[in-house]
């Protein structure tokens, strides 16, 4: 769970180089909540090994969300698949703000909160892939 700045800074950690389609991101007005369906990277297993890695289908959430945009994304192509890369906050009138998801390619996400409710939940089992994600410098 992240319930302020601090604690998504290590939510983020959890789902960097998770990949998502965009139809499998959905903002639910009425409810007030972004949830993303994703296959993350278990980087908390990885960290000591050389593989096989892991990869885990889990669905991130947040409440209390007022608005969301996007700029960089084509919304309209469902089936695209995306690699985030952060999830940040950036803080407004406390406890408001907005937690900004950034996507390699340079696609972003905003969604503007009321204050950081957030919750990663694991929804199966783990798969074997070989690769590790890894960044230029």
């Amino acid at each position: 769970m992240a319930l302020d700045g601090e604690d998504l800074a290590v939510l983020s950690s959890c789902v960097q180089d998770a990949v998502v389609k965009i139809g499998e991101i959905r903002w639910l007005r009425r409810e007030k909540r972004l949830v993303l369906a994703l296959n993350r990277f278990v980087w908390e297993e990885a960290a000591a090994g050389s593989g096989p890695f892991e990869r885990r289908r889990s669905a991130l959430h947040f409440d209390r969300v007022v608005s969301v945009q996007s700029k960089g994304l084509a919304l309209d192509d469902v089936g695209a698949v995306l690699e985030l890369l952060a999830v940040v906050f950036e803080p407004g009138e406390e406890p408001s703000g907005v937690v900004e998801f950034a996507f390699a390619g340079g696609g972003t996400l905003r969604a503007t909160v009321e204050c950081v409710e957030a919750q990663l939940t694991d929804l199966g089992a783990a798969w074997a892939t070989a690769k590790k994600p890894a960044h230029g410098e």
